[in-house]
């Protein structure tokens, strides 16, 4: 499905764009993890949030996203794969399907996962981020299931469902993929095990893996003061781009990225949605 903007991100600031997309008449799609893979999710208590004092995260982010929802916000659980630009179209990967959109805002937090020996050598080659789009490639076969989100398990029981052998790591702090042309073993936190597949299962990737080219600066996205990066048609905001690390800021964050995303959106084509009850606010 085509959409004017496409927001990658879930959280306060993913949230704040989707919002003001919907305030001027831009369709938009929210493409985001389980909100319980969110770090705010944990937050027993947030104080500093200027109107809702004592709410924890988990409250905080429901009601950021029901209001969303009330505009016209679209939302899509999944994980974004790759992302390739076309002209003036930006083309998604999500799990096994593809949607595409005029703009994005990337607001994905921050990607506190290093990568492992082996991992881009033998990506394609039998190391996957995503065990819903290739397990069936290795149906049969033993694989390794490497989980750092709440929903790792379940991937691992659908590649169980398929046939494969798989031997589960529990957030494991270092592991070593080996072989020749393909995958052939991984030791994890002193564990080996001979696997034809590992499937790495994070929250989130690397900005500059989604985005080759994308300008970086100390691991944070570099952004001008509409929270334009480098790419053209791509925004970003929150976490991503910098501290202080607060709900606040990637609101605000989320604002500017969302109305310049809308812009560039209404520069390049006619509306693909119904106008929002708030398309007539003031920019």
């Amino acid at each position: 499905m085509s959409y004017d903007v496409m927001v990658i991100g879930g959280g306060p600031a993913g949230l704040s764009a989707a919002l003001n997309v919907r305030a001027r008449g831009r369709s938009v799609l929210v493409v985001t993890n389980p909100p319980e893979e969110n770090p705010l999710w944990k937050a027993e208590r947030v104080d500093n949030y200027l109107g809702m004092p004592g709410v924890s995260g988990a409250e905080l982010l429901e009601q950021l996203r029901r209001h969303a929802e009330a505009a016209g916000v679209e939302f899509r659980t999944g994980k974004v794969l790759s992302a390739m630009p076309m002209e003036d179209t930006w083309y998604l990967s999500i799990g096994t399907d593809m949607e595409h959109a005029r703009a994005l805002v990337l607001a994905a937090g921050v990607n506190r996962g290093k990568k492992f020996p082996g991992e881009t050598e033998f990506l394609g080659r039998g190391v996957s981020y995503c065990a819903t789009c290739d397990g069936m490639l290795y149906r049969g076969k033993p694989v390794a299931v490497l989980g750092y989100t709440p929903t790792a398990r379940h991937e691992a029981e659908f590649l169980e469902g398929i046939g494969c052998s798989v031997t589960y790591f529990d957030r494991p702090a270092s592991c070593t993929i080996r072989g020749g042309s393909q995958v052939e073993e991984i030791t994890c936190d002193g564990k080996t095990a001979a696997v034809a597949g590992v499937f790495i299962l994070r929250p989130t990737m690397a900005p500059t893996e989604l985005f080759p080219g994308l300008a970086v600066e100390q691991g944070y996205v570099t952004v001008d003061r509409r929270m334009a990066t480098n790419l053209p048609g791509l925004f970003a905001a929150g976490d991503c781009t910098g501290g202080p690390l607060q709900v606040s800021k990637a609101a605000g964050d989320g604002l500017i990225a969302g109305q310049s995303a809308a812009a560039w959106a209404a520069a390049s084509c006619t509306p693909t949605a119904t106008p929002s009850p708030w398309a007539s606010w003031p920019p």
